[in-house]
């Protein structure tokens, strides 16, 4: 590819200087596959000249993580040790603090072929393990962020017509297209999309909006309501210590808190999903008083299910989110099979926890009070595609009005 090295440093210094953002004196840990060296050795020199105290690397490789997960007993998959968990947190206490950047090049299929039940089962284990660290993150307690790069299963997924180097260059074009890199300067680029943003993310706050509706000739027809004192939040986040931040790279939503026993109807999925490394395609599930109690999708419906039954709060959705169908990821007409880039091509709901920040003050509440709100308790959050080409969104606001937000999938607000 033309000017290659060149647009990867700068997506480099874009995904370390605004999306995870390292202060001076914070230790940074990136977390990335082994394809992704060149990648991180760039994260790692950019990171120190942002006055990164520390840079550590937590190497993975998709081959080793099958094979562990095909032919390792649960019994040792599920044999977590303190060191694992407290190499986060003992950084994350230590007085610099710490930062995470995850880089991504995920195999859709990964696990295809391997029980579902353990693989749910091993996960699980994990989730719960990890579960003071991601009180961390879900609280925005540290900087985190997560962006990705391409590996060969994933392209050849999203280019199947074109041989392993081809999909590759392709999918890396693709990325940075979408990421805003190509037009060359990543950074002013992102600060006038999140401006953008921020000004959707006010008006919706200045609603006072109950609920929200969606409707489209699919057959969804489903009323999500609102958590008490929910927050309509955008791309950034603003850490304890008031450092601004971009989760996730690319992203294009304006999302909020559903109220956990306040949804209503069907909806109906228009992506396929990943979940455990394999896919969920078609699907359709059906809230009553906040719960799914009724569910199909035409491949993965086992996975579906188990998804659904992973803990008491996985059947009830934590964020509701808004993406127009004019976004750049939808625009460029491919299916990622990455939920990083397809919930960013549509509006989406996603099972499991709530994001404490999208109720008001909610990063300093209990979680009886953030219960007491209406906000969903999870050791998931597994986002799932639902706008349409032809999405109508409207709001109910608090003092009676009915506002229109979307009409044929963009926003008219």
């Amino acid at each position: 590819m033309e000017n290659f090295d060149e647009l990867l440093k700068k997506y480099a210094d874009f995904i370390v200087r605004v999306g995870v953002n390292p202060q001076p004196g914070q230790t940074l840990i990136i977390n990335c596959p082994l394809e992704g060296a060149p990648l991180a050795r760039l994260c790692v020199r950019s990171a120190y000249e942002a006055g990164a105290r520390d840079v550590q690397v937590n190497w993975s490789d998709d081959a080793v993580a099958r094979a562990r997960m095909e032919l390792g007993s649960e019994e040792a998959l599920t044999d977590h040790k303190p060191w694992q968990l407290r190499r986060y947190l003992d950084y994350a206490e230590s007085e610099g603090g710490v930062c995470v950047l995850h880089l991504i090049a995920d195999d859709p299929e990964l696990y295809a072929g391997i029980d579902g039940n353990k693989i749910s089962r091993v996960n699980a284990a994990r989730c719960a393990f990890m579960e003071e660290w991601q009180e961390y993150t879900m609280n925005d307690r540290v900087q985190w962020s997560i962006a990705a790069l391409p590996s060969v299963p994933w392209a050849k997924k999203v280019f199947p017509e074109l041989d392993a180097d081809a999909a590759m260059e392709a999918l890396w074009k693709l990325i940075f297209d979408v990421c805003r890199v190509t037009g060359g300067d990543p950074v002013n680029e992102w600060q006038a999309h999140m401006e953008r943003l921020s000004t959707l993310r006010d008006k919706m706050n200045a609603l006072d909006l109950e609920s929200v509706h969606f409707e489209s000739s699919n057959g969804t027809d489903l009323t999500v309501g609102l958590a008490d004192q929910a927050v309509w939040e955008s791309a950034a986040s603003k850490s304890e210590k008031g450092v601004v931040f971009l989760p996730n790279i690319p992203t294009e939503e304006v999302f909020t808190a559903p109220h956990k026993d306040r949804v209503e109807g069907v909806v109906y999925g228009t992506k396929p999903y990943v979940f455990n490394g394999q896919l969920i395609k078609n699907f359709r599930v059906t809230f009553e008083k906040g719960r799914v109690v009724d569910y199909h999708a035409e491949q993965g419906q086992v996975l579906l299910g188990r998804l659904l039954d992973g803990d008491e709060g996985s059947r009830s959705i934590g964020e509701v989110a808004l993406v127009p169908a004019s976004s750049p990821i939808n625009r460029s007409g491919k299916l990622f099979y990455s939920t990083l880039f397809d919930e960013n091509a549509a509006c989406h709901i996603a099972f499991g926890a709530s994001y404490p920040g999208t109720t008001k003050g909610g990063t300093a509440l209990t979680k009886e009070e953030l219960l007491a709100r209406g906000m969903n308790q999870s050791r998931l959050h597994e986002d799932v595609m639902i706008g349409a080409e032809d999405s109508h969104i409207t709001g109910k606001c608090r003092d009676g009005r009915t506002v229109e937000l979307f009409r044929d999938g963009v926003w008219v607000l």
